[in-house]
């Protein structure tokens, strides 16, 4: 089982954390790990384009010149898709690019994450984090503290107000709740920052 150092606020040390083994002790599994990120990744479209075709192009409801006699070629519409003006063909219309991974995939990927952090020495587990009042210089400080000078994701036990605001103005950080730990999130950083009970609540849901 991975240990590692419990640190305080203040970056001293407060001991030892023993890390589940089947969380944060797996072999990470490198495609999984892009299969679920592509995955999420693609949720996240809006999916929003369109184009108009031919039947919601506005006009062309008068046949431009009679079908035979002209010497031109047969035309039903000035909105056709040949004319300029008209409409698209096979253009993109409004649509959702979700899509579902197995719920064993997308554990075995939040695990495999976890554990390259571990591997990678890029984890940092506190006793505790928490603010009396947001301020952005004691977020910084404590940053500092630790020895973190990259793009960190923090991961709380519960949400905090105190704990959000005060690093909302540092860029890269973003602060996070247990529940909302996701392969995206964790790989979009360099460092993951992790209270004890944060770990405890995580270790529950994926052991």
């Amino acid at each position: 089982m991975p240990k590692l150092s419990l640190l305080k606020q203040d970056g001293s040390q407060a001991g030892e954390i023993t890390l589940n083994d089947a969380v944060f002790g797996v072999e990470p599994n490198e495609k999984v790990v892009v299969d679920v990120i592509l995955s999420q990744r693609a949720s996240l479209r809006q999916g929003t384009h369109k184009v108009k075709n031919r039947s919601e192009v506005r006009g062309g409801g008068r046949k431009p010149w009679r079908q035979k006699g002209t010497g031109r070629a047969r035309q039903g519409s000035i909105r056709s898709p040949q004319w300029r003006g008209g409409g698209t063909v096979f253009g993109p219309t409004p649509r959702s690019y979700a899509y579902k991974l197995p719920k064993k995939v997308r554990r075995l990927a939040i695990k495999s994450i976890l554990s390259s952090k571990v591997l990678d020495n890029d984890i940092v587990v506190l006793e505790d984090l928490a603010f009396e009042t947001p301020k952005t210089k004691e977020f910084a400080a404590f940053l500092k503290n630790i020895s973190v000078d990259t793009k960190a994701l923090v991961v709380v036990a519960s949400e905090s107000e105190n704990i959000e605001l005060s690093a909302r103005n540092i860029q890269g950080i973003t602060v996070i709740p247990a529940e909302s730990i996701s392969v995206l999130e964790v790989a979009g950083h360099d460092k993951l920052i992790v209270t004890q009970a944060a770990v405890q609540k995580i270790e529950e849901v994926l052991a």
